[in-house]
């Protein structure tokens, strides 16, 4: 079995030495990166199967890493930081982190997420399902692969369950704590507002004017669905 390699990028040794010598207890393996000027070749070198990431770096930051690293990659990752207002949770979610950890941490409890994140964002027996398809927009359930107009769409794991939950139900209301248990069925403490982070990137990627969406709609007060041939637009 291949073994599978984990990305940490984070400018104090020390830190970066502890949470390593754990994950490599879990049978992981390694790299350290210690500047942020060279994170993003050592993503696109190593094709890591999670990132975790430090907010405050030499030469480039963590959010903009974060967010050159969605430009080309789904790959899972894991903001450090040692500011803990909700700002910067939001922030960094914005951008398109999985996952927020404030300094100081258990090293045990960020290993044991970083192993939740990758069980969700990856299921090992893809469920079979129909092909939802509507207005240029498909969701294969057994590839999870996303196109519109045919080409492909690259969503985060939280993205893509809040696709399949709305488009397997068109028309449906989903309040956003429903859709909070699609995204974090591990019931972690997350403030609902991550939802609408995570539906303003996926109208971004999907939608040709995410300002007017005709894909995902807002009922206001209520929550989210997804178009039916009830509503115009489509």
């Amino acid at each position: 079995m291949r073994v599978e390699t984990i990305l940490i990028v984070e400018d104090d040794h020390n830190t970066a030495a502890l949470v390593a010598t754990y994950l490599q207890r879990e049978g992981f393996a390694t790299i350290i990166i210690h500047d942020g000027g060279e994170a993003l070749a050592a993503a696109r070198e190593s094709a890591p199967v999670f990132v975790i990431l430090d907010v405050m770096l030499p030469n480039v930051e963590g959010w903009e890493i974060c967010r050159a690293l969605r430009s080309f990659s789904d790959v899972p990752i894991m903001m450090l930081t040692a500011r803990e207002e909700e700002s910067d949770r939001v922030a960094g979610l914005a951008m398109g982190a999985d996952d927020y950890v404030v300094k100081p941490f258990s090293p045990r409890e960020l290993v044991e997420r970083v192993k939740a994140i990758l069980r969700r964002s990856r299921p090992a027996l893809p469920r079979p399902g129909p092909l939802l398809s509507w207005g240029g927009l498909e969701l294969d359930p057994v590839k999870l692969r996303v196109t519109r107009d045919g080409r492909p769409v690259a969503l985060t794991a939280s993205e893509y369950k809040i696709l399949l939950a709305l488009m397997g139900a068109p028309g449906r209301v989903f309040p956003r704590e429903e859709l909070l248990n699609h995204c974090y069925p591990g019931g972690e403490a997350v403030i609902d507002r991550v939802i609408d982070v995570h539906v303003g990137k996926l109208r971004q990627k999907i939608e040709d004017d995410p300002a007017r969406p005709c894909f995902i709609l807002t009922v206001r007060g209520h929550g989210y669905k997804f178009s039916d041939e009830t509503d115009n637009g489509i």
